[in-house]
This record gives C-alpha cells, structure tokens and sequence, in this order.
C-alpha cells in the first residue's frame, strides 16, 4: 500500500480538528465548561485523548477556538444569505453581523456565557485561526459599511459586541436582547427593520414590518 500523500494527510488533520471543535461546543453548551473533560471531547468526536494535545495546548484554549469558529461560521452564514437590498449592502451586513453574535447570546447561553468566562482568565484572549477567520469578516463588514479607518474601527466593533453579549449573559442583571440590538442600531445609524428583527416592537414603539415588506416587493417584482 503506497503512503498516503502530503494533501490527504492535511485533509485528515483538518477533519480531526473539525471534529474535536464541534464536540467541545456541543459539550460546553449542554454541560458547562467545568463539567466536560478532555476524555470526554475525544469521546464525542471519536477521537484518540491525545490528538487533543497534539492540537491544542489546553481546554481552555480549544474550546476558545471552538466558540471562535461557531462565531465565524456563524457569522458567515448571515452575511453570505441572499437576497441584499439594493444600494444597502453596508448598512445589511452590519445589520447581519450584530444580529448574529446577539442572536448566538440568545441562544446558546451556556456556552457564550462560558466563553465571556474564558476570555477573563489569566491567559485571557488568545488569537487562533477561529479567531482571525471571525477577524476578517468583521473588519470586511466594517470597510463595507463605509469605515475610513477599519484598524480604528473594527476594534470598537469587536468590543461593542463583546460588551453586548456580556451585558445579555450577565447572571441576576441580564439586559434584553432587542435593547441592546437597539443601541447598537442607533450607533451605527442602522434602520431597526435591516438584520432580522426580534418579534418585538422597536424600542421607539415602531412596527418592524418593513423587512416583511420589502421581501414581499421583492418576491412580487421577480415573479412579473
């Protein structure tokens, strides 16, 4: 049998890698970072314990990385659905990009929450490949969005959104996600009906049917 080849070797690591990320954010969120053990992330990928180290230097760091590339993918998918408003391409992805990371707040509290954790341990915020993928998209939003300094801008980005997932996960105190939409929103001068609305009404009292609106127009002119 001839060696498997250098692409074969590296498509079999990135799978492994895959695997072992997927695990760790489905095992955090369901049990909680302190609960789930190395021994059980390899279990859930069906991995060797010790493809972990090989990988990665700690829990904490692929875990890190796993949320990283939960934020990426997610993020991705947003921005990459169709269809975009005409002439509103900067203004939509911003839109996209806030409700996503809000959206992912809402919905997967236990992990976010033990994320927000993570990154206020001593080793604290550790740059990975997760990470600068989630990087890359972000600062492309904020160059789309019309920013004329993104090495400026995209950090306040990154820590707007960061206070604002914190602000929802914050245990006793915990601030409505459509609130906290609504400030971000009025920072970056977004129309509340871009993105994907809550099912609420705008904290103005306002009605987000303009969305549904411009989907039906939209649906109409392409069916003429």
């Amino acid at each position: 049998m001839s060696p498997r080849s250098a692409s074969v070797n590296e498509e079999l690591r990135r799978r492994s890698q895959e695997r072992l990320l997927q695990a760790a954010v489905e095992l955090v969120g369901e049990r909680g970072y302190d609960a789930t053990t190395l021994g059980d992330i390899a279990d859930r990928a069906g991995a060797a314990r010790g493809l972990i180290s090989y990988y990665f230097p700690g829990k904490r760091r692929l875990v890190q990385s796993a949320v990283h590339r939960l934020l990426h993918r997610t993020l991705e998918e947003a921005l990459e659905r169709e269809p975009y408003r005409a002439g509103a391409d900067g203004p939509e992805r911003l839109a996209r990009a806030i409700d996503a990371i809000l959206g992912l707040a809402r919905d997967r509290q236990v992990l976010m929450r033990q994320h927000m954790a993570g990154l206020l341990h001593a080793e604290g915020f550790v740059p990975c490949p997760e990470q600068r993928r989630l990087a890359e998209l972000l600062r492309d939003t904020v160059a789309r969005h019309g920013s004329g300094d993104v090495d400026r801008d995209y950090p306040v980005l990154r820590a707007l959104l960061m206070g604002a997932v914190y602000a929802a996960l914050l245990p006793g105190a915990p601030m409505p996600v459509p609130v906290l939409r609504a400030e971000l929103f009025a920072r970056y001068g977004l129309a509340w009906d871009l993105g994907v609305p809550p099912d609420a009404e705008a904290p103005d009292g306002t009605c987000d049917t303009g969305l549904s609106r411009f989907f039906a127009t939209g649906a109409e002119d392409q069916s003429k």
